[in-house]
């Protein structure tokens, strides 16, 4: 069972009655309502599949029927972990058939979805756990009240909501179903933003910071030139797994100039993360080619030698997604002690 993109926690909490709970709820009057806001949103129904603890794959198919951004203290009554403190909370409610003729049990879609910021950050999935075995409700804001049913005969219908976080500030752009077929399904989130906070255009050059080969600190200019869709019949000479075979490979193109004191390896696109629309992260693929020819559609240092003080490299590596799931920023987070990240927007150029 393939699980959620975003990282799931779970929560402890105490709702209704009294007495000890290992949530510890706060004391006091509950907290003000605060009206989630509808947010506009593409929701189509789309078909997909969903792989239980039995290994099979069960046609299934989904549909995302409300999101809603709702405020930070709609769980305050929930002892939350410290990265998770100030987000905001995102209610998203789906609905879920099952199109096979058999009864599908242990069915629990919501593991798969995500709801990803502009920048194709993966919100936090929070699921929340009740101690109390008195307590009379869910503990869940009445933004998000729909449990789902984990077992549906043929052609039965479900719904069911999730709790998902991110970083104030930052817009959702779009919902993602991680299909256990191999692919990705995404909602278009509407009046989302198409730059997020922090991230530069595509092609824009940024100072960077890395480390050479004794470990000492080290700086680069890097530009974005391209990331093109390619193909696995470009691969076909490596021996991929199955699950490899079905993804996208997307070839990522930087030229790096260096800025600092010492030679550098020509490998820095290493240090290179694809993120996909549904927060999918993908980084550089290996492939053993010891004295061949590479992947001529992705030439991997030219030229291929230590980058002198004030030279330039262009480097391209093999970043691989799921169908369906496009890339939405590229990241260079380098080695150095302290080194922040540097992140662009990516669009695939269509193999051009």
């Amino acid at each position: 069972m393939a699980g959620a993109v975003g990282a799931g926690v779970l929560m402890l909490l105490a709702a209704g009655c009294g007495g000890a709970s290992a949530g510890r709820a706060k004391p006091g009057a509950s907290p003000t309502v605060v009206p989630a806001k509808p947010l506009p949103m593409e929701s189509a129904a789309r078909t997909g599949t969903w792989t239980g603890s039995d290994h099979k794959a069960h046609p299934m198919r989904f549909k995302p029927t409300r999101l809603a951004a709702g405020h930070p203290s709609d769980l305050s009554h929930i002892r939350l972990d410290d990265n998770l403190k100030g987000l905001v909370p995102y209610y998203l409610t789906v609905s879920y058939t099952n199109t096979g003729k058999e009864t599908v049990s242990g069915l629990y879609p919501e593991r798969n979805f995500s709801v990803n910021g502009v920048d194709g950050q993966a919100g936090e999935q929070v699921s929340l756990f009740r101690t109390n075995p008195l307590a009379t409700g869910n503990g869940l804001p009445p933004q998000c009240q729909e449990s789902g049913k984990a077992t549906l005969a043929a052609g039965e219908t479900s719904a069911v909501c999730q709790i998902f976080m991110l970083p104030k500030g930052l817009k959702p752009g779009n919902v993602s179903y991680e299909d256990d077929g191999g692919g990705t399904l995404l909602w278009q989130i509407g009046g989302a933003q198409q730059g997020a906070s922090g991230v530069l255009p595509p092609h824009k050059p940024a100072d960077a910071v890395t480390t050479d080969s004794d470990r000492r600190t080290a700086t680069v200019l890097a530009t974005p030139k391209s990331i093109r869709t390619g193909s696995l019949d470009d691969l076909s000479r490596f021996d991929l797994g199955a699950e490899e075979k079905q993804l996208v490979p997307y070839y990522v193109t930087v030229v790096y100039r260096n800025t600092g004191r010492y030679d550098l390896l020509p490998s820095l696109n290493d240090s290179l993360t694809l993120t996909g629309a549904s927060g999918r992260q993908a980084r550089k693929m290996t492939l053993l080619d010891i004295g061949g020819p590479g992947v001529p559609q992705c030439p991997e240092a030219v030229p291929d030698k230590m980058l002198k003080p004030g030279a330039t490299v262009t480097e391209c590596t093999i970043h691989m997604l799921p169908k369906g799931d496009p890339p939405a920023s590229l990241t260079f987070q380098g080695s150095a002690d302290g080194a922040r990240p540097v992140s662009w927007r990516a669009t695939a150029d269509d193999g051009k």
